[in-house]
Parts: structure tokens; sequence; C-alpha cells
């Protein structure tokens, strides 16, 4: 049985070998326990991962034998976390694309709404490219259609602190995407079950190591097969998401 307060961070890893360092460095300083999962990576980040994880007796790894995508990744860091006795995960990309000054506001945020899910509210630099920029706004259309309600502002930062007893359930009995349609997928299907989401603003920047998994025709076959998914999702739920508000406030 995991404690009431007891977080730790998952980083997700697919051959970042160049910044992940720094972002477990990030991490550690904060005083999170930090759960690395290498996603099949190549030989040269997976030696950097090990030596990580060496290191520091509150870095553990978890090596997953073939790339399962970066949703595959977070299921496995998610499930490992819960089985270890923690509460609480904090999501964190390896690209160093997050701004780790803001940790401490997700946690303080999440010991106060502990039964909530708390989600990056992203400020993008000018870096980010504008196709990717403009691209998110077609997911916030489909994800306020998907669940009725403007709760979720953002759904596509992975920067965000997750109530691991309840996410574990979720995921274990429910479909989530295995890659980049992840992120979203898991708070609408949050937001049906009645989660409450909260976001924290949080500055944004491309990649450090310039690296990116994002596959433009793939992710977004990916991505538009979920939102299709889900609406039809939201069709029968439909009733009982419209009625939400009502129920809440009696």
């Amino acid at each position: 049985m995991a404690d009431q307060w007891r977080p730790c961070a998952i980083v997700p890893v697919y051959n970042h070998q160049l910044a992940v360092a720094a972002v477990m460095a990030g991490l550690r300083k904060a005083g999170l326990p930090v759960i690395l999962v290498d996603d099949g990576s190549e030989p040269e980040c997976a030696a950097v991962l090990s030596a990580l994880e060496q290191d520091d007796e509150q870095v553990q790894l978890v090596t997953l034998p073939q790339n399962r995508g970066k949703g595959g990744a977070v299921k496995a860091g998610l499930r490992f976390a819960l089985d270890q006795g923690f509460s609480h995960a904090l999501q964190v990309d390896a690209d160093g694309q997050h701004s780790l000054t803001d940790i401490d506001r997700f946690l303080s945020l999440g010991r106060e709404q502990s039964a909530a899910l708390i989600s990056g509210l992203p400020i993008y630099d000018e870096a980010i490219p504008k196709s990717r920029y403009y691209g998110r706004y077609i997911t916030h259309f489909w994800v306020m259609v998907n669940t009725l309600s403007r709760e979720i502002r953002d759904s596509m930062c992975g920067f965000r602190l997750y109530p691991l007893a309840a996410t574990v359930n979720l995921i274990d009995t429910e479909n989530t995407g295995d890659r980049m349609d992840f992120d979203t997928e898991i708070l609408v299907r949050w937001a049906w079950r009645g989660g409450k989401v909260l976001h924290i603003p949080t500055r944004v920047s491309y990649p450090m190591d310039g690296v990116s998994h994002f596959q433009m025709w793939r992710d977004n076959l990916l991505i538009s097969k979920m939102h299709s998914r889900l609406f039809f999702g939201m069709l029968w739920r439909f009733p009982r998401l419209l009625l939400r508000p009502f129920v809440r406030a009696s």
C-alpha cells in the first residue's frame, strides 16, 4: 500500500543520451526519486542510463527490450512506481523541454489536491515549429468535444503529476494509446471517469538535444484515429457527461 504522499518522477527515454543526465539532475535536485524507463534505446543511450542508475541509489532503471512508444514507456513506469509504493508520479520528458524549476509548484498542488491529475499548460518559446503549434489547437477542439467540457485546457503536455493508484487502474482496465496519442487519451478517459484535471502554466522549449521522436504522418494518423475512437466513446456517454456539472453541484 502506497503512503498517502510519496512522489517520484518517471522519465521515458528513447535515445536522449545527450539531455537525460541534466533532466535527471534537475529532478534529483528537487528531491525526487527517479524512475528511468529505457524504451528500447540504442546501446549508447542504454549505457548512459545504466551509469545514471549505478551512480545514485535513488534512481531506478526499467528496461524495455523493444521500443513501445512514449505511451507504452510511461505506462510501464507508472505500474513500476505503484509497485514500489509511490503515491504519485511526475512525468517528465527526457529531452529537456520542460521547466524543472516548476517542480515544486506541481508537488505543492498535488499534495493539496491529491486525487487530481495535474498537467502542465505550456508557454512556448519561439523554437516550436509552427505546424505543431497550430496543430495542437485541432486536438484542443476535439478534446473539448469529446469531454463536453473546457476543463482540459491542454492535453498534450508531457509534464504532469499522476495519482498512481487511480491512474494504473485506468490504464489496466481501459484502452489508452502507446505512442504520442497517450497523453491526450488518458486525460480524456480520466475526465470521463469524473476525475479532476488541474493545470499549471509552465514554460516549454524545443528539445535541448534537438531530438524529437514525433513522426508527422504516423503520429498525426494515430492521433486522428484516437479522436475518432474517443468521439464514439463520448456519444454513448453523452447523457452522463451532459449532466455532470449538475451532479457535481448537488
